[in-house]
C-alpha cells in the first residue's frame, strides 16, 4: 500500500475513533443527567426546596475542585463577574426545573429539557457566532414540534401527569432557557480557558448564590422537614450525578471542540 493510502487509512481510523469516543462520552453525560432527574424527582416529593438540592451538587464541585485549584496556586483566567453571571443563571435554572417535579411528571420534564437544545443553537449563533447546516435546523425544528405536543398532552388534551401539569412543563421551558445560557457561557470558557478552572468556579458561584436564597425561602422548610434516610440518599445521590454531570459536561464540550478542530485540518 502506498505511503497516500496508509496515511488515508489511519485517518479514517482516527475519525472512527473519536465517532466512538464522542457517543460514547455522550451516552455518560445522559446518564449522569437521567440520574440528576431520577434523584431530583425523589427529593422533590418528599420535601420543597428545590434551591437547597442543587446546593448538595454546587458544594461538592467546589470543595473537590477548589482544592485543586489552591493546589496548584492557579490564578482566575476569566474575571469572576463573569463566572457569578454563570453561577447565577445556572442556579436559577436549576431551581425551575426541580420546582416543575412538583407540579408536573418526571417524563415532562426530560423531554421538555430538551428545549435547551433550541435556545443554546440560538445564543450560540448570537453570540458566539456558530454556524449551523440546514439540516440541523430542521432536525431541531422536528424536536421542537415533538415538544409541542408534550405541551398540548399536558394541556388535557392526553392527560398529563401531575397535579398541575402545564404549569410544570412551562417551568421546564424557563428552566430550559437558563440552562441554554448556562451552557454557552461553559462552551466559551471551556473552549478558550481552564476547565478545571470553570467547573470549580460554576461550584463555587452556585453555592454562593444559592446559599442566601436558601436562607430567605427554603430555611422554614429545611427545619421542619423529616430527614428520613429516602430522602438523605436522595440528595447525596443527586449531588454525586450533578457531580459527574457537571465534570463531565464541560470535558465533552472541549473534547467536540478539539475533534471539529480536528476534522477541519483532516
Amino acid at each position: 500500500m502506498s505511503s497516500g493510502g496508509g496515511s488515508w487509512w489511519c485517518r479514517k481510523n482516527d475519525g472512527l475513533r473519536r465517532t466512538i469516543l464522542e457517543l460514547g462520552l455522550g451516552q455518560f453525560v445522559s446518564f449522569s443527567l437521567a440520574m440528576v432527574a431520577f434523584t431530583a424527582s425523589l427529593a422533590s416529593a418528599q420535601v420543597d426546596a428545590p434551591i437547597s438540592l442543587s446546593f448538595s451538587t454546587y458544594l461538592f464541585l467546589a470543595v473537590v475542585y477548589g482544592s485543586i485549584m489552591l493546589y496548584r496556586r492557579q490564578k482566575l483566567l476569566v474575571p469572576w463577574y463573569w463566572y457569578l453571571l454563570l453561577g447565577f443563571v445556572d442556579v436559577h435554572g436549576n431551581y425551575l426545573v426541580n420546582k416543575a417535579y412538583q407540579f408536573t411528571s418526571i417524563t415532562s420534564v426530560a423531554i421538555l429539557d430538551c428545549w435547551t437544545i433550541g435556545w443554546s443553537i440560538i445564543l450560540t449563533r448570537i453570540f458566539l457566532g456558530t454556524k449551523y447546516s440546514l439540516w440541523q435546523f430542521f432536525g431541531a425544528a422536528v424536536c421542537v414540534l415533538g415538544l409541542g405536543l408534550v405541551l398540548l398532552s399536558d394541556s388535557g388534551v392526553g392527560g398529563g401527569g401531575g397535579s398541575k401539569p402545564l404549569l410544570g412543563d412551562f417551568l421546564v421551558i424557563a428552566g430550559s432557557l437558563f440552562y441554554a445560557m448556562s451552557n454557552v457561557g461553559e462552551e466559551f470558557c471551556v473552549k478558550r480557558k481552564n476547565l478545571t478552572e470553570v467547573i470549580a468556579m460554576i461550584g463555587l458561584f452556585g453555592m454562593l448564590v444559592s446559599a442566601p436564597e436558601i436562607a430567605v425561602l427554603e430555611r422554614k422548610t429545611l427545619v421542619s422537614v423529616k430527614w428520613s434516610t429516602g430522602l438523605i440518599s436522595s440528595y447525596a445521590g443527586y449531588a454525586v450525578a450533578g457531580f459527574l454531570f457537571y465534570t463531565l459536561a464541560p470535558f465533552a464540550l472541549k473534547f467536540f471542540f478539539l475533534t471539529d478542530e480536528w476534522s477541519n485540518n483532516v
